[in-house]
């Protein structure tokens, strides 16, 4: 009989623990490591052809559940070669170039479902896809040159919550550049199109695995308004 009690006290301890228990943070801190890729100029058909390194740090603002807002500071390796692809250029020439990007990032993160764990009556799961869009700014340097660049970096992954503070996400982000000087500032009206605002500009991908850490515990009073 005791040995029953017991079990049945244990069960209902490791039920608070996961449910009743859990603690909702406003702030998500952490760091991604990854790979880049690139599209332009030297290589307009497989992004990852030649994949770069790619790292970075991340803040979030955790709205509630669903929504979010996010701050990255990250940096990626890009380079290509245009004799590894089909593509013709006036003279026959073949054109190369490495360089590294430096991003600064705000965006806007929309969850698919309720994210995290415990309170059963708020269907929060522990694993959510997500898709997040925002604006950013692009430093590029190349052979000694740099450029800084307006950007638009469009965002899909998903988060696995370890532990009530603990969290890991894998991102996939398109980042279009708004200028053609990020794969080197001789790779510019290669086919005589003259580049704008919006034509012959460049694009940067990265796929980052995080780690992330919550803190800033909500009050969960509820006659104290934050």
């Amino acid at each position: 009989m005791r040995i029953r009690s017991l079990a049945i006290l244990l069960v209902m301890m490791l039920s608070a623990a996961f449910t009743a228990g859990a603690q909702s943070y406003r702030y998500e801190i952490g760091a991604g490591l990854g790979m880049s890729g690139y599209l332009g100029d030297a290589n307009k058909s497989n992004m990852f052809k030649n994949p770069g390194f790619a790292g970075g740090f991340l803040f979030r603002y955790v709205m509630n559940y669903r929504f979010a807002i996010k701050g990255a500071l990250s940096t990626a390796s890009l380079s290509a070669n245009s004799a590894d692809f089909d593509d013709y250029f006036p003279g026959g020439e073949t054109y190369k170039f490495s360089s590294q990007v430096y991003n600064l990032d705000a965006q806007f993160e929309f969850n698919f479902f309720n994210y995290g764990i415990g309170y059963k009556y708020k269907r929060l799961h522990r694993l959510v896809p997500y898709l997040a869009l925002g604006v950013g700014a692009t430093m590029a340097s190349c052979d000694g040159n740099s450029t800084v660049a307006f950007s638009l970096p469009m965002s899909a992954g998903a988060k696995f919550k370890v532990s009530e503070r603990l969290n890991l996400g894998l991102e996939f982000t398109m980042r279009k550049v708004f200028s053609d000087k990020v794969d080197n500032f001789t790779l510019d009206d290669l086919n005589g199109i003259k580049s704008s605002f919006m034509k012959n500009t460049d694009w940067c991908s990265t796929i980052m695995l995080s780690v992330t850490y919550e803190f800033g515990k909500r009050c969960t009073q509820c006659h104290y308004v934050e």
